[in-house]
């Protein structure tokens, strides 16, 4: 059922966009390639049990972990949002 200027399906296709950027998002941040062997961010050693866990580790984990936090304050809006629920 379609109402206002939402068209059928709208919301699950507003769902569906999130969950799909969500997915593309998550299969960026996998490793790919050797791991380095200093920290990108700040040049810390990485710890080897890092370096063997992770393929292609680039940050040390309190980098990572603030890549992350960071990452994950931005990452929540859905910016592909109808009409219907921008007028609101």
């Amino acid at each position: 059922m379609a109402s206002g200027w939402a068209a059928d399906g709208a919301v699950q296709d507003q769902i569906d966009s999130t969950v799909d950027d969500a997915v593309q998002r998550a299969r960026q941040t996998l490793g790919k390639g050797e791991s380095e062997h200093y920290c990108l961010e700040c040049g810390e050693e990485i710890p080897v049990a890092r370096r063997n866990a992770l393929q292609g580790v680039r940050y040390c984990l309190a980098c990572q972990t603030a890549l992350d936090k960071k990452h994950s304050a931005t990452s929540l809006y859905n910016r592909r949002g109808s009409k219907d629920s921008q007028l609101r």
